[in-house]
């Protein structure tokens, strides 16, 4: 019973910015199922290119080199073993996990032993990790700093003992499927604090904050946030990595004190999920936009959108559309209201809105 209290008394102290956000982004996730009526093409297209952006960046966080582009290769074209390194290792389990998480998210389960099997698909190419990945940590596995040698010059953060993992993880688990079930606490507000008290205790000995990610996608799927699949949370972290340390450190420091606090954790993971579900109503309206258009008109659109302003000559020629195309291209636009004209006569330019 202490240990809910515990939780539920973080959840208490948050501020009333935090739960004007969370209303923001349950009133976009409205919009988003309300408007999702996109056609299965696009919505696999979105969901492929996601997959490609989450795994890089996740990976990236964590200290992968691959670019996007060298993931979308090593996704399509290495055969399974065929690794060069550690890097594509990584990577490929967390796109093959992720991928199933997206693709199956209502019979997936929520609980100890699906955490532990997550994390063996997740490090299942990596033969560093083989001895164990899927098992709780077995020594202590605080977060350290190394200088440029790879030599350690200090601890950034100390995690729960590995003794205490076991007993730690159990309460967590227990209390977050509770809460989600009892639905008194904003699921928002749950699976933030999941998060944040999961990477404090890093249960495994490598891998916790690219499983913490995944599980995010799980858990917000499972409530309803329909559009993870079609925005990247993990690239929002990998844009935004100092914050994203500097908030779990801050509200880390404060556990097991008298004066437990969370708000700069939540702060920031919800104005992640907030620029998230923003990014996801911005594309359904984007994608609406591609439906309305010929492929001529859509290539007008697309180096409008790749410009901060240009004339119908400038489309004309960049994009290889005859003139009177790029006119009627145009007068489309401006009645979606996609674009606004400056100028008039030979100096007339567009741009997006």
């Amino acid at each position: 019973m202490e240990k809910i209290n515990r939780f539920e008394a973080r959840l208490a102290s948050i501020s009333s910015e935090t739960l004007s956000r969370i209303a923001k982004i349950d009133e976009i996730k409205g919009r988003w199922t309300g408007g999702i009526n996109l056609s299965p093409q696009i919505l696999g297209r979105l969901k492929k290119s996601v997959l490609i952006t989450s795994a890089g960046a996740s990976t990236r966080v964590e200290g992968s080199k691959l670019t996007d582009e060298e993931v979308e290769k090593l996704i399509q074209g290495i055969k399974v073993g065929k690794w060069k390194n550690r890097d594509e290792q990584e990577v490929r389990g967390y796109y093959e996990l992720l991928e199933n998480v997206f693709d199956s998210w209502k019979t997936l389960s929520f609980s100890e032993s699906a955490i532990k099997h997550f994390h063996n698909e997740m490090l299942k190419y990596v033969s560093k990790d083989e001895r164990h990945k899927g098992d709780y940590k077995k020594i202590e596995n605080d977060v350290k700093m190394y200088d440029e040698k790879g030599n350690i010059i200090g601890v950034v953060f100390k995690t729960v003992p590995a003794y205490l993992t076991p007993k730690k993880m159990e309460e967590l688990v227990d209390w977050t499927k509770k809460a989600l079930y009892e639905n008194r606490i904003h699921p928002l507000m749950i699976v933030g604090n999941f998060i944040v008290e999961f990477l404090n205790i890093h249960p495994f000995q490598d891998g916790n904050g690219r499983l913490s990610r995944i599980l995010t996608n799980l858990l917000l799927l499972k409530k309803g946030y329909l559009y993870m699949p079609y925005v990247s949370h993990e690239k929002f972290i990998e844009d935004n990595k100092n914050d994203y340390y500097i908030a779990l450190r801050r509200s880390q420091k404060s556990f097991e004190t008298e004066t437990e606090s969370i708000s700069d954790w939540m702060d920031f993971f919800l104005s992640m999920i907030l620029r998230q579900s923003e990014m996801a109503v911005e594309l359904l309206e984007s994608e609406q936009v591609e439906k309305l258009l010929s492929q001529k008109q859509l290539d007008v659109w697309n180096y409008i959108l790749s410009v901060a302003e240009a004339t119908p000559s400038e489309i004309a020629e960049k994009t290889k559309v005859a003139r009177p195309t790029v006119n009627q291209a145009l007068t489309k636009l401006l009645k979606l209201n996609k674009i606004e004209k400056i100028g008039s006569g030979r100096g007339t330019r567009y741009r997006k809105l």
